[in-house]
């Protein structure tokens, strides 16, 4: 597929694709015209890409690990990374949960006195 239509089908633009490339995230053939052509597989790799970066990992790391997710392998440090990578996303989940528990509290309160100003 054309890069436009993956940058659709992903919802990233088509800036994104392209910088994924220049950090080696994303690989494309060419068309004998010189134009990006990608494989079915590239959104779903699109799309892992965007869940990790929205999970605060950046570029660097995520190029790193990236192999482990194409081979299945990984070295002892790659697997260290994984580990540091899932334990920190997790401790974030939680504090995201608190922080929506909280709103939920201040959300019901907000709405009780609403109420009970008639």
């Amino acid at each position: 597929m054309r890069i436009g239509q993956l940058a659709r089908r992903a919802g990233v633009s088509v800036r994104a694709l392209r910088y994924y490339e220049e950090q080696r995230l994303l690989e494309s053939a060419r068309t004998p015209g010189g134009q990006r052509d990608y494989p079915e597989e590239a959104l779903e790799r699109v799309q892992l890409i965007q869940d990790l970066f929205a999970a605060g990992l950046s570029s660097r790391t995520v190029v790193e690990l990236l192999p482990c997710v194409s081979t299945g392998v990984a070295t002892p440090a790659m697997l260290d990374q994984l580990i540091i990578e899932r334990d920190r996303i997790a401790a974030r989940i939680q504090d995201l949960t608190r922080a929506q528990t909280e709103l939920g509290r201040v959300i019901e309160h907000v709405a009780a006195a609403r109420v009970a100003q008639g």
